[in-house]
């Protein structure tokens, strides 16, 4: 292990126990008023938004743990329903972009129900193929990074809709669309490059700068996964990506 792999390491294991008393703390106020006494809404607003960036940081922290463990080519064989782990990737990446909306939506709601909301939101999902009623197999905490982090991007550089098109027989397909206002050519080559920054089109009060680290950490899992990622992109019109994942035998 070299220097910077181990102060790595070093931030990834304190860091972590710090947000997590942060969040245990904070979560003790909002939820305890018989231990700690009542608050103002003022100040539940003020702990929310604590929590949520707290969260977010875990997050951030997660993911790089996920990436060092598929550079190791360490993955967990699971098997789960696509709708599932859409439905959670989306819900995680609209929390990010614009809470008030992730707030409108509910776990318990049937997909059917929960694809009719995401229609109000300009979000629209069409499942075909194999993986419509089979499970599929792989790890599903990076496949569900994998998918946030796309849909995320495409939340956030929208103007009006999101498609979202999963299919495939035996390799899981993905495309993400936006109808945003495109990646200039000089920069699509960078757009997988680690902390390469796109100006953020479409920001809401709610929505932070990105650190310009998702898509480099889906095209580093692709790579271990032995899959691809391709993008096409028009200046006015839009942006798609398209991925391919190998299942993992089962």
């Amino acid at each position: 292990m070299d220097n910077k792999d181990y102060l790595i390491d070093l931030f990834i294991h304190d860091l972590t126990g710090v947000l997590s008393i942060v969040s245990t703390s904070v979560n003790g106020l909002l939820k305890r008023p018989d231990k700690y006494g009542p608050i103002t809404e003022k100040q539940q607003k003020t702990l929310n938004m604590i929590v949520r960036n707290s969260n977010k940081a875990q997050n951030f922290l997660n993911e790089i743990i996920e990436i060092y463990k598929s550079d190791e080519g360490l993955f967990k064989k699971d098997l789960f329903p696509i709708q599932n782990i859409i439905r959670d990737s989306i819900i995680e990446a609209m929390e990010i972009v614009d809470l008030s909306n992730a707030e409108k939506f509910s776990f318990e709601s049937s997909y059917e129900e929960f694809c009719r909301q995401l229609k109000e939101q300009g979000i629209f999902i069409n499942i075909s193929g194999k993986y419509e009623s089979s499970p599929f197999c792989h790890d599903r905490k990076k496949i569900q990074q994998i998918l946030r982090n796309l849909f995320t991007n495409a939340l956030k550089h929208r103007r009006e809709k999101v498609t979202i098109a999963i299919s495939g027989d035996s390799d899981l397909m993905v495309i993400v669309e936006d109808d945003g206002y495109g990646i200039p050519k000089e920069k699509r080559e960078s757009i997988f490059t680690r902390f390469f920054h796109q100006k953020e089109t479409n920001r809401t009060e709610s929505s932070t700068d990105g650190l310009g680290f998702g898509l480099s950490c889906v095209k580093s899992i692709l790579t271990m996964m032995n899959g691809t990622i391709n993008l096409s992109s028009c200046e006015g019109v839009g942006t798609s990506f398209k991925v391919r994942i190998p299942p993992l035998e089962e």
